[in-house]
């Protein structure tokens, strides 16, 4: 158990010294990192890099996700303690996780950028962490990949989101829309180790290529455990990158978005979902899409928040977790 009387109190996202555990301070005041975990670039010892990726040059809509970092940082204050319910454990007494800032690159030379998220993964997966990335448009999630293919090869994917992502190109293109098209071309992606989750749209042109595809109307026929088997057996023990575009969420639940699709997924389903993935071998994570100048008294940001928590949940339970044990 960590001893959270070492962690000081308020400023925790530069004071603390001791990676693990958490402590409890005021939600609408001090250094706003993800969870308030230390802000720093040395991951030594460390397990999980949550990093920002502020990038929504490649939007086919509505601008705004590169407010999304800082949108998701933000709204993760209100739960920044634990231990948290289902889990009945706070997974940063387990995993020792850092907020790694966000990557960098020069705006106005757009065709640089997918090397340069690139190559921050790379850093990260160097230094023997995994990451956990917040968006940023969609596109982001081709060049981390990329960086986690160069050590795994093709990976499964585990895709919630409103639409497919594989509208047909050649590459050289930066897009949210065609970017999973050319990462199975260029064996980032085993798509028949792969699922879609949530899709309630179409493109003329878009192939299959083999991924199992969970429509929005069969996710809502069916039990969260039942979905949450279909990905199990889709991906196997393959190992896999899980990536949550917001806008799988109904718009009720999500407005903050470019793109938002009606009749999408309830918070509660996508989470209850995401629980039952423990057996899962994942290499990292994304929350994307996430678009602060269209939420509503920060709906959408505490959502992806929320998300990126139970990402955490699932691998601190891996991890060996133990449930806190309430008196009685």
């Amino acid at each position: 158990m960590t001893d959270n009387s070492q962690i000081p109190v308020g400023d925790a996202a530069f004071r603390r010294t001791n990676l693990k555990g958490s402590a409890i301070e005021a939600t609408y005041a001090g250094a706003l990192s993800f969870m308030r975990r230390k802000y720093t670039r040395d991951l030594a010892g460390v397990d999980i890099a949550v990093t920002g990726i502020p990038f929504d040059q490649s939007v086919t809509n509505r601008p705004g996700t590169r407010f999304g970092p800082e949108g998701v940082r933000k709204a993760s204050a209100q739960n920044a303690w634990g231990p948290y319910w289902p889990w009945m454990f706070d997974p940063f007494e387990t995993l020792s996780v850092v907020d790694y800032g966000d990557c960098f690159f020069d705006w106005g030379l757009n065709a640089e950028v997918p090397q340069a998220i690139e190559d921050h993964i790379a850093e990260i997966i160097a230094a023997g962490a995994s990451s956990l990335v917040i968006g940023g448009d969609h596109f982001i999630t081709y060049p981390v990949m990329r960086a986690y293919a160069r050590v795994h090869g093709p990976l499964s994917l585990i895709q919630f989101d409103a639409h497919r992502d594989v509208e047909p190109e050649e590459g050289g293109r930066i897009d949210h829309g065609t970017m999973f098209n050319i990462a199975i071309q260029e064996g980032v992606i085993d798509p028949k180790r792969s699922v879609q989750i949530g899709i309630r749209t179409t493109y003329e042109g878009e192939r299959t290529y083999g991924m199992k595809i969970l429509y929005a109307d069969q996710v809502h026929g069916s039990s969260a455990a039942e979905i949450a088997d279909e990905i199990k057996r889709t991906v196997g023990d393959h190992k896999a990158y899980l990536t949550f575009d917001i806008d799988c969420l109904d718009p009720a639940y999500a407005p903050g978005t470019g793109t938002p699709v009606p009749g999408g997924l309830t918070t509660h389903q996508a989470m209850s979902i995401m629980r039952q993935l423990t057996s899962i071998d994942f290499a990292g994570m994304d929350v994307v899409e996430v678009s602060p100048p269209f939420d509503h008294a920060e709906v959408t940001s505490l959502a992806g928040a929320a998300i990126a928590l139970e990402y955490l949940c699932i691998r601190a339970h891996q991890a060996g977790a133990r449930a806190a044990v309430l008196p009685e």
